[in-house]
């Protein structure tokens, strides 16, 4: 694999703002999106790709034809363009690190923003290899330009070695992954696949069949002004009502003490004044009864309060994504051709369970099973966000391999 090539891509993508918009109903919630969404169409023609698409909704979709006389499975590899509105997506400006010594990397001088194995343990695994971090005013985008990059680069890579054998081979990019609408308009049946993976995952070697199960919830909360020095017994402060139920939730389910298969209630964001306060927070949970449970007793402790402050709160809560393994273990075999992928390359599978969602989650729930592979990203959505050049040339040769194993099924 060509290192220098697969650099230039990835800085190429990385570059481009595709800040995806929770606050907007539209798909792709940024028209930003489309830049990156039609350039990739385009490469993907110009490589030699078939049947390239962009929909009016800007999922991008392109077959690699087989080149085996057996019938063997179709499958799919799919990462998304867009970044998480958490941290400034927009002027990326990437740095390279050549031969990591192991010691602090300064991103910003002048702001003093340092990226150091001391808190960042993760780091001292990439001495002596190249890392392109950011230059700690924005977020990198590795997550999932990476993904993006090394699909890219397996076709790529496949359509120049026509002796390697494979099946037919579906790719998919898709907008708005991170607001959790990834999979919303992805047509499952148009892609075609048998089964797929995401290439969101972080650490060389991370494979993942489990995500959360999740949902969403927004309290909306009433109250009435009154002049202060005249309150008593006739102002009702939305504030205080929102404050008195958020500290009814178990003080230990937040994401900052939790870890592996713990969930967890997240509160992020709180707003409004005397007369109405809105509260927005996420549930989740790896285990389906754990989860129904956290959202009953949330939806209990609504009750409980309505009745001591005459209806003030209303709750919208709507299930987001369910976890993906309930339709994974069926058709086991895909998460073992990726580890066998892995092992015939060299690189430790390490087989976790994801502490959040990808498109794969939903996707698994439309009909195409989807487990998630690393892209090799690290500190993903924010400032100290880095990625190792060798991480990435790793995940590109997963792909090619696990298209070389489907190739020997049945």
């Amino acid at each position: 694999m060509d290192k220098n090539k697969l650099l230039n891509r990835f800085i190429s993508y990385v570059t481009i703002d595709t800040e995806s918009d929770p606050n907007s109903s539209a798909t792709p919630s940024t028209e930003k999106q489309w830049v990156l969404a039609n350039k990739l169409a385009d490469e993907l023609r110009e490589m030699g790709m078939q049947n390239v698409d962009i929909d009016d909704k800007a999922y991008v979709m392109a077959t690699l034809p087989s080149n085996v006389e057996k019938e063997v499975p179709t499958i799919g590899f799919i990462a998304h363009f867009d970044t998480s509105p958490d941290f400034c997506g927009a002027n990326v400006k990437p740095q390279l690190i050549q031969n990591y010594d192991g010691g602090d990397i300064v991103l910003n001088a002048e702001k003093n923003i340092v990226l150091s194995p001391d808190y960042f343990e993760d780091l001292l695994d990439y001495k002596g290899q190249n890392l392109v971090t950011t230059d700690g005013n924005t977020l990198l985008g590795a997550d999932d330009k990476a993904g993006i990059t090394e699909i890219m680069e397996a076709m790529q890579y496949l359509i120049s070695h026509p002796e390697i054998p494979h099946g037919t081979i579906k790719v998919g990019f898709t907008p708005d992954e991170e607001i959790g609408r990834g999979a919303h308009h992805f047509d499952v049946e148009k892609f075609g696949a048998d089964w797929a993976y995401t290439m969101d995952g972080s650490q060389i070697g991370e494979l993942e069949y489990e995500n959360f199960n999740a949902a969403g919830a927004t309290l909306t909360i009433k109250g009435k002004s009154v002049h202060p020095g005249y309150a008593k017994n006739k102002m009702v402060n939305s504030i205080q009502i929102g404050q008195q139920l958020l500290g009814m939730l178990p003080t230990e389910a937040v994401p900052e003490r939790t870890t592996k298969k713990e969930g967890f209630y997240h509160v992020y964001q709180f707003e409004g004044g005397i007369e109405e306060t809105k509260i927005s927070m996420i549930i989740r949970d790896h285990d389906m009864q754990l989860f129904q449970e956290k959202k009953a007793y949330l939806e209990q402790l609504v009750q409980d309060f309505n009745k001591k402050f005459n209806d003030a709160v209303s709750l919208h809560m709507v299930d987001q994504y369910y976890n993906m393994r309930e339709k994974i273990i069926p058709v086991f075999h895909i998460v073992e051709i990726a580890e066998t992928a892995m092992k015939n390359l060299g690189i430790q599978p390490v087989v976790k369970a994801i502490r959040g969602g990808t498109d794969g989650a939903q996707l698994s729930y439309k009909g195409l099973p989807c487990p998630n592979i690393f892209a090799g990203g690290h500190n993903f959505h924010g400032k100290y966000e880095y990625v190792p050049v060798e991480s990435m040339i790793k995940a590109t040769a997963v792909i090619v391999e696990i298209a070389k194993l489907t190739a020997q099924e049945r």
